[in-house]
């Protein structure tokens, strides 16, 4: 069972930027996809932004441009780095790692933690 601790949520107002962390329990090296999603209430989770192993990454289209997605291999942390927040990125944000293991992919997501983007 990975585990999942994230941090770097909070409020801020619109145009400013936060940094969101997630340190999981095993090293990123063994998962095939790293990721971040977001959910506000009554909605579907939905990806933000994810990296696979190999490095490539890929951002929902709301996000290109302003929100970065990263990974310390050494340090073993997952970050997002959102800039020119807007209102419309407020949400609960989850860190999500993918592994392959005895012959299936599983999931695992961390607590979640909150953005408020507001004057």
């Amino acid at each position: 069972q990975v585990q999942l601790v994230e941090s770097g949520g909070g409020l801020v107002q619109p145009g400013g930027s936060l940094n969101l962390s997630c340190v999981p329990s095993e090293s990123i090296g063994s998962f095939v996809q790293t990721g971040w999603y977001r959910q506000t209430p009554g909605q579907e989770r939905v990806q933000v932004a994810s990296i696979v192993s190999g490095g490539r990454t890929h951002y929902a289209d709301f996000v290109k441009g302003r929100f970065t997605i990263s990974r310390d291999n050494a340090k073993e942390i997952l970050s997002l780095q959102m800039n020119s927040l807007k209102s419309e990125d407020m949400g609960v944000y989850y860190c999500n790692v993918k592994k392959f293991a005895d012959w299936k992919l599983s999931d695992y997501w961390g607590q979640g933690t909150q953005v408020t983007v507001s004057s």
